[in-house]
């Protein structure tokens, strides 16, 4: 086996893949929701589905800022980048869970939500759980800059998820999924504008 000195063009490399993955999940997420305008009458749509939508390309657009921060690791194994891939790829699920292929089974968006919730929200929180491992990879001080908020926040979240998850409380899903983007924007703008 061949030891090299770390190549800088890998996390270039890294990061057009990583890009391949999300823009295929941008554009399945924005492919869904214009067919509620293509379509008006064809299929309803129902409002904490679309939130959802809104909360993963938020959430989406978050990690590939986020990731611009891997240029801090001195080299790249196929560990990490096989890691990397496979993050990538449970938005791109969530994506495909929020917009399947046809509704033929189902009486619309709202029927498809809660009986597929199970999915979405068990990937979901493996999604928080994950994003805890890829903060930790750009090191210590880089996940401690962060302070408690963050480690607090995701363990939240995945338990919201995991409760999403279970229950079929229209109430909860809407209060879920509406305090979710509130405080998603907060995150990001006060974490990552004070950072810069």
């Amino acid at each position: 086996m061949e030891h090299t000195t770390p190549d800088p063009a890998i996390f270039g490399h890294v990061r057009i893949v990583i890009g391949m993955v999300v823009s295929l999940t941008v554009a399945r997420l924005l492919t869904g929701v214009a067919l509620f305008i293509q379509h008006p009458g064809k299929v309803k749509a129902y409002p904490v589905h679309l939130a959802w939508a809104a909360f993963l390309l938020l959430f989406l657009l978050h990690f590939w800022w986020w990731e611009f921060r891997l240029q801090a690791l001195t080299t790249i194994g196929f560990g990490v980048y096989l890691f990397l891939i496979s993050y990538c790829c449970l938005f791109f699920l969530l994506a495909v869970f929020l917009f399947p292929t046809t509704l033929d089974d189902y009486a619309g968006y709202e029927d498809y939500f809660y009986s597929r919730r199970k999915w979405f929200f068990g990937a979901f929180a493996l999604v928080f759980t994950v994003d805890l491992l890829d903060t930790a990879l750009k090191g210590q001080a880089y996940f401690g800059s962060f302070g408690y908020e963050y480690p607090i926040r995701n363990v939240i979240f995945i338990l919201l998820c995991l409760t999403a998850a279970w229950t079929a409380s229209r109430r909860f899903h809407t209060a879920f999924v509406s305090l979710g983007i509130l405080y998603q924007l907060s995150w990001i703008f006060r974490a990552f504008d004070m950072l810069e």
